[in-house]
């Protein structure tokens, strides 16, 4: 009998420890805006997925210092090479290792957090990720996976055993982190709805809220574009925001260029107009051109997503160093103000060019 009670109370504080390890992966509590640590998380997944590695270095200081470990963003990057490949997540990770290294040559500690262990020694891989997408998704995962499974078993073995075995053993970041992270990058990736809507819906099981999920697509819109942001917006059911204000600035600068400053001007130029796009989110287009008959006649198409916008680029560094900078190159400049027939049309070009 007393062996029996020994029996039960085991068996039973087994289960506890079970549940509770489940809840802490499944249902880490949160609010209904995002933290700055997971702000930080959403913004570091959604640069890497898009390429963007100078502005990437800039979020990933920035994430370090709200709190982040540097093995959560490690892990971060290095699950994102299953959703955006591994040229990306691997410069992402080399633009992490530089950040560090930096920061420690300027005396800044960083919190290590948790180590990375992943001793997954399980018999059957495959059964393992098969359970945690169950878990994720909350919905009987059948062998093989319907339709992709028996058409490429080899894919639908990589992403149960590699992606939900391999990679999700280590409990560095909780699933709901997990899901912020594929979330941010599906997000940020064009192309991709079917996978970025299974992925909300995990997100929400994990704990994700509508509120969250519109936050995300905000921060979208101010890192990546307002086209990607759309996409996430459509998926969740909230309205989309126009692409093209009604407000939006149009300008031609026409400009003439003293010609033994020619090839400084246009250096100095490319840098600014680079800088403007890339950093800047109203800036929509800044796209210099040459008279071929007269390289030192330039015009410069501009295009704002606003009034505001505009107001702040003047007010930029870059723009500031460009204006000090090419004042004596300038022989002539004439501001053209811009409108158009048909705005409809504009934006399909821009999506053509993309």
């Amino acid at each position: 009998m007393k062996l029996n009670k020994i029996i039960q109370l085991i068996i039973f504080f087994t289960l506890t420890l079970n549940t509770i390890k489940m809840n802490a992966q499944q249902n880490t509590s949160i609010g209904s805006s995002l933290t700055a640590e997971q702000q930080c998380l959403i913004k570091i997944s959604a640069l890497t997925a898009s390429g963007d590695l100078e502005s990437l270095k800039l979020r990933l200081a920035e994430g370090l210092n709200s709190g982040l470990s540097i093995n959560e963003i490690k892990e971060a990057l290095v699950q994102l090479y299953a959703y955006c490949g591994f040229p990306r997540s691997i410069n992402a990770i080399n633009t992490f290792k530089t950040v560090l290294d930096e920061r420690k040559k300027n005396n800044i500690t960083d919190k290590p957090g948790n180590e990375i262990v992943v001793e997954n020694n399980a018999d059957d891989k495959y059964e393992q990720g098969r359970n945690v997408l169950e878990q994720l998704t909350k919905v009987q995962q059948l062998k093989p996976a319907p339709g992709l499974g028996e058409f490429a078993p080899r894919i639908d073995a990589f992403l149960k055993e590699h992606l939900f075995a391999d990679i999700f053993a280590s409990d560095v970041l909780s699933y709901q982190q997990r899901e912020f992270v594929t979330i941010a990058a599906l997000s940020a990736i064009s192309g991709v709805e079917p996978q970025l809507q299974a992925h909300l819906n995990m997100g929400k099981n994990m704990g994700i809220t509508e509120n969250q999920l519109v936050e995300i697509a905000n921060l979208i819109e101010e890192i990546i574009n307002r086209t990607q942001a759309n996409v996430l917006r459509k998926l969740i059911g909230k309205e989309t925001n126009p692409i093209i204000e009604p407000d939006m600035m149009v300008r031609i600068s026409e400009i003439e260029i003293v010609p033994e400053f020619l090839d400084e001007y246009k250096s100095i130029l490319q840098e600014e107009s680079s800088a403007s796009v890339k950093i800047e989110p109203g800036v929509i287009a800044i796209f210099p051109m040459y008279q071929k008959e007269s390289t030192s006649q330039v015009r410069i198409v501009e295009i704002y997503a606003n009034k505001n916008a505009y107001d702040s680029h003047i007010k930029t560094p870059h723009f500031q160093n460009y204006k000090t900078s090419t004042l004596k190159m300038i022989k002539s400049l004439k501001l053209v103000d811009m409108d158009n027939f048909d705005k409809e049309t504009m934006f399909e070009i821009f999506k053509k060019i993309k």
